[in-house]
């Protein structure tokens, strides 16, 4: 079985994230489509953010830098997660499938100052479970990341990836990401 996704998947997250998939059977197309709900998390939902971003760190971190302490979202996920979900400047967002969260994003509005006046919204962290990738999920979340921030009245958008990383760097890059800076690390 294969995920079908509009282009970008626009379409997709224009229509509240339903993902069709299909399955070729001799000359007949079976067509199941499954709805994604994506919402705004709350306090209650900061356990489902940590498990998500556990993961995250796990296998981006994990994978990327050996230095990331892979035990921080279960010490201090929970606190952190409970203040952006109640934020005035901070939201995040689950994707469920059949009630269950497979997906999460977090995103923050960083102010204006005098040495860059503008303000931009950072896609702080997003992760899909693998079983559910390529079918349109991040991409909703994404769309929802970009419309608060435009209530926000952010003029940019941001989001950080290890160079390393060439499927999430490729993945923003189809949301009208591209790069900024670059950061360079070396043992001392």
């Amino acid at each position: 079985m294969r995920a079908w996704m509009s282009p970008s998947g626009q379409v997709a997250a224009a229509l509240g994230v339903h993902i069709g998939e299909f399955l070729n059977v001799g000359d007949r197309i079976i067509i199941a489509v499954v709805q994604v709900r994506i919402r705004v998390a709350a306090v209650a939902d900061v356990p489902a953010v940590v498990r998500l971003s556990a993961a995250l760190f796990a296998e981006d971190a994990g994978a990327y830098d050996k230095y990331t302490d892979q035990s921080w979202p279960q010490r201090e996920g929970a606190a952190y997660f409970a203040a952006v979900v109640g934020g005035e400047h901070t939201r995040g967002w689950l994707a469920e499938l059949d009630g269950r969260p497979v997906a999460s994003l977090v995103g923050r509005v960083l102010r204006e100052n005098s040495l860059r006046p503008v303000r931009v919204a950072d896609l702080e962290s997003i992760y899909v479970l693998p079983g559910h990738r390529g079918a349109g999920i991040g991409s909703a979340l994404v769309a929802h990341f970009r419309a608060w921030a435009r209530t926000q009245e952010a003029e940019r958008a941001s989001v950080t990836a290890y160079a390393v990383n060439t499927g999430a760097i490729a993945f923003y890059r189809r949301h009208g990401f591209s790069p900024k800076s670059l950061t360079l690390e070396s043992d001392l």
